[in-house]
């Protein structure tokens, strides 16, 4: 249910939970912050927070910083699937696509799938199907591929490097002047992972969740730790028993489920109904961006 009074409107946007390179710090905060910007704009001009999220998450797609989108990595075919999902407060509908080939705005389909569809989640050729049968999305190789993508896949093939930890899935989650909600999120999954792997990106509850009461909230990690403790879900939950403790608690959460997963990289954002933010992270590295109101976005690289 929307606010009776105006709100003060705030996206906050995430880069990914893992290990950044150091020649990478940069451009994960310079993206970030764009993509806080364009949100930003949406939610001024009092559009709605599914507009706002969504705008923020199609900077980072196109940004070949993150792992999503064009600059997604690879599967260990050498090959590109996208999971990528969308819900807001208002109603509780949702969207999401899984295994989605080689397609720079997955997150513009996860939309599809919540606004004209009955359904929650398509995968693979059905998502696709239903991409192309209403105009939506740019597919082929040539629009997700970078040499970035290329060399981290061979470093893991030739046994010079390792797919583990790497941040920069992406995700935002907004609140607009009514008081209603929204969480967005995209990714290409683990490097090197097996055809058909989907993580928590995609799966209600465990990498995106909005509600009208609890907030709205989106996480990033290992997808195998986070799906297993529901943690989208469990973080605005524990923050709605706890008023004005939701940094504590995210924080508290990652730090907790990082440890049950033998150090394994966990994150997440999260807005409350009344406009409290957390940004917390168990892992090296968590690039992010904030904006509040007509206030200029801060922007950031988190670091253990």
């Amino acid at each position: 249910m929307a606010s009776p009074v105006p709100v003060t409107p705030v996206l906050v946007v995430h880069g990914g939970s893992g290990r950044i390179s150091p020649e990478h710090h940069t451009a994960a905060v310079a993206g970030t912050h764009a993509a806080a910007v364009a949100g930003q704009w949406v939610l001024r001009d009092a559009g709605r927070c599914e507009d706002a999220a969504v705008a923020a998450v199609r900077v980072l797609e196109d940004d070949p910083a993150f792992n999503a989108g064009r600059g997604a990595c690879m599967n260990h075919d050498g090959e590109f699937e996208h999971d990528a999902a969308i819900m807001r407060s208002r109603d509780l509908r949702s969207g999401a696509v899984a295994g989605i080939r080689a397609i720079r705005d997955p997150v513009l389909v996860a939309r599809l799938v919540m606004e004209q569809t009955a359904h929650c989640l398509l995968v693979g050729a059905g998502a696709e199907a239903l991409a192309r049968a209403h105009g939506v999305g740019h597919f082929g190789r040539d629009e997700v591929w970078t040499a970035k993508a290329e060399a981290a896949h061979r470093e893991v093939r030739e046994g010079r490097g390792a797919a583990d930890n790497r941040a920069d899935t992406v995700g935002a989650v907004a609140l607009d002047r009514d008081g209603n909600l929204c969480a967005a999120g995209s990714t290409g999954g683990i490097l090197f992972k097996l055809p058909g792997r989907v993580g928590d990106t995609p799966l209600c509850g465990s990498g995106f969740y909005a509600h009208p009461v609890l907030g709205a909230c989106c996480t990033t990690g290992v997808g195998e730790a986070i799906l297993t403790h529901l943690l989208a879900h469990e973080a605005l939950r524990a923050a709605a028993q706890h008023p004005g403790g939701a940094q504590r608690i995210a924080q508290q959460l990652c730090a907790e489920i990082s440890a049950r997963w033998s150090g394994a990289a966990i994150g997440l954002i999260l807005v409350r109904p009344d406009g409290e933010v957390a940004i917390a992270h168990a892992s090296e590295h968590m690039s992010w961006a904030l904006a509040r109101g007509e206030m200029t976005p801060e922007s950031g690289l988190a670091y253990r």
